[in-house]
């Protein structure tokens, strides 16, 4: 065990769980008041609930022996031999146990990534049965696929900290629920319009803070490769803003703060799967392309005409699929990308994203299919009406 690189990733680890609240803000500003706990509530309630399913299965699927290339074995189940010893930690420089922990708080935001897409429309009950069954029959899979031994991985797949893990697989999570669930009432004739940008920006400025121990503690080490993974998640994410403004201010005539701080999530994403792959340089041309790119890809619901609330699609899923495509192109470490000579390593990261997108679609129709059969998903008209605040929890988040 290196006890600096052990203390790293536990901070790290801290870093990528104040992400989720960053989020819930980040969402929650974006949404009308009358829906701003239930939205708030999606990412919170996944803090517990992801946890311990991680605990019980996730993390066993996920890194457990592997079965074909597919899945992990139960060997981990319940946490046996997960311990605070190198013993059978993927990682030999860490405890078994700061592994898994860091792990975890990845399994717990993913999901609650999806939720921007349906928020003011769903269950609360057929949310947590939905996000359980998700975890378990999507998310583990595709973190076993990438980085627990299975086949994406072993095909050399490029995905520093979770392009497709993560952001990939919740965007085509969310396209499948957009779609299924149906449209906002109003949506298309009523004005949504976000009840609280300062929040917003506060809860996108908590996900920066935050990113950098998601893309630099994947390097697993206090070491140069972190650093690498640090610097270039800043630069991608500050050349990003300033795209998607500059995009912004040529296509509407004004750059926008819910633009600024959406340029900068999409700079985010980009570069997390390229992070430790990549220069500094290059960063900053991945994160040029994000904003400009997710700028256009907030404009595909109107085109195709399903109701994405909160642009999961637009930023996780242009973005990710972006920044796994140009790893292949600027990637300098662990493969020589396109630009470097090896035309191979873009066809590769091209095959995962089309795999994790229709694995991942078709997943979770399944299992969206099933439990809005079993207990329903959408809220009633009357209380989409009212507020989900008030409507599923009795409660509102500001008083008149």
């Amino acid at each position: 065990m290196n006890a600096t690189d052990n203390a790293f990733i536990i901070v790290c680890s801290a870093l990528v769980m104040f992400m989720t609240p960053g989020l819930a803000l980040f969402y929650g500003g974006l949404v009308r008041s009358k829906n701003v706990l239930s939205t708030i509530m999606h990412s919170f309630v996944l803090l517990g609930l992801a946890s311990i399913i991680w605990a019980m299965v996730g993390y066993s699927l996920s890194f457990g022996h592997d079965i074909g290339g597919l899945i992990g074995g139960l060997d981990f189940a319940f946490l046996n031999g997960v311990g605070p010893t190198t013993e059978g930690s993927p990682a030999d420089n860490l405890p078994h146990l700061t592994f898994m922990i860091f792990q975890c708080m990845f399994a717990v935001i993913t999901p609650a990534l999806i939720s921007g897409a349906f928020a003011e429309r769903m269950k609360f009950s057929g949310f947590l049965v939905f996000s359980a069954l998700w975890i378990v029959l999507v998310y583990a899979p595709m973190c076993h696929w990438v980085w627990g031994g299975g086949w994406m991985g072993e095909m050399g797949a490029l995905d520093f900290a979770g392009g497709a893990v993560v952001h990939m697989s919740s965007a085509a999570a969310a396209l499948a629920c957009a779609i299924m669930l149906g449209k906002r009432k109003g949506y298309g004739k009523t004005a949504f319009i976000p009840h609280n940008l300062p929040m917003t920006v506060l809860g996108a400025g908590i996900l920066w803070f935050g990113w950098f121990g998601f893309n630099a503690g994947s390097a697993l080490a206090a070491d140069g490769a972190a650093a690498n993974a640090f610097v270039t998640t800043h630069m991608a994410t500050a050349a990003a803003l300033l795209s998607w403004l500059a995009a912004e201010w040529l296509h509407e005539g004004k750059p926008t703060t819910l633009g600024a701080a959406s340029g900068a999530v999409a700079g985010l994403v980009a570069i997390t799967p390229a992070a430790g792959f990549v220069t500094p340089m290059n960063a900053v041309l991945i994160g040029l392309g994000a904003g400009a790119i997710c700028y256009g890809g907030i404009m595909l619901k109107n085109k195709f005409g399903y109701d994405d609330s909160l642009d999961v699609v637009g930023i996780h899923g242009v973005g990710g699929t972006w920044g796994a495509l140009a790893t292949g192109l600027f990637a300098t470490e662990g493969a020589l990308g396109l630009f470097y000579g090896n035309a191979e390593q873009l066809w590769i990261q091209f095959v995962s994203v089309v795999a994790t997108w229709v694995f991942c679609f078709i997943m979770t129709a399944v299992i969206f299919k099933i439990v809005d059969t079993v207990i329903g998903l959408r809220a009633t008209e009357e209380d989409e009406v009212r507020g989900l605040d008030v409507s599923l929890h009795s409660e509102t988040g500001y008083q008149i």
